[in-house]
């Protein structure tokens, strides 16, 4: 992960820029983190913060505070964490990995990883997701935002990704991984590219089950 951080710390300044109103026009993705913060808060009395695991410049982890939820964003490049804490100043950004999340075990009531795990190499992932599930409450939501395959059960596809190398996930293998630690899927979505994007977009919407 070393040059992975690097390449992000490199491009950080131009990348916050590139994606500070990226939700703007996205309804589709505004929808799944509506969803994910409807279900945090059904999901028990004081559902627990959440946290924004690869959170990059930090305006995932602002647009789920604006949704009401207590987000913190945790990221690896300390070039990012800097710019998050800059632009968000009254939100908690971490510097730190996604698999050692700084929240007791059982307590978080939502993670997000909104293209932060196409990074991993493939045989990574069980164990990063089995972390996110021991930080969960029972309960508790993980949404994840990542490259499709071309076909939902077609094969892991390494492609060079502008900043880093990163990996496109067929939707069901990872929703199958996803329920071979714990989770049970609660929705999917997975919608052609827009304009200017390559490849199909994917969004997994799973509760750690109680």
């Amino acid at each position: 992960m070393d040059a992975t951080i690097a390449a992000y710390d490199e491009v950080a300044a131009r990348y916050a820029e590139l994606f500070r109103d990226s939700l703007a026009g996205q309804v589709l993705d505004r929808a799944a983190f509506t969803a994910f913060a409807e279900l945090v808060r059904s999901s028990g009395p004081g559902p627990g913060p959440v946290a924004e695991a690869g959170c990059g410049p930090g305006h995932v982890t602002a647009h789920l505070r604006d949704l009401g939820l207590d987000a913190f964003g945790v990221d690896l490049s300390p070039a990012m964490i800097a710019i998050a804490r800059r632009t968000h100043p009254g939100i908690r950004f971490d510097l730190g990995p996604m698999d050692a999340l700084d929240a007791p075990a059982g307590t978080l009531g939502g993670i997000v990883a909104w293209y932060s795990l196409i990074h991993l190499p493939p045989d990574e992932l069980p164990r990063h997701l089995a972390a996110f599930h021991r930080a969960l409450r029972p309960g508790g939501c993980l949404l994840l935002g990542f490259f499709a395959s071309d076909a939902e059960n077609g094969p892991v596809t390494g492609f060079d990704h502008k900043v880093a190398p990163a990996h496109r996930w067929p939707v069901d293998a990872l929703a199958a991984l996803a329920t071979a630690t714990g989770f049970t899927e609660a929705g999917r979505l997975r919608r052609p590219p827009d304009d200017g994007e390559r490849f199909p977009q994917a969004r997994l919407l799973l509760r750690r089950t109680a």
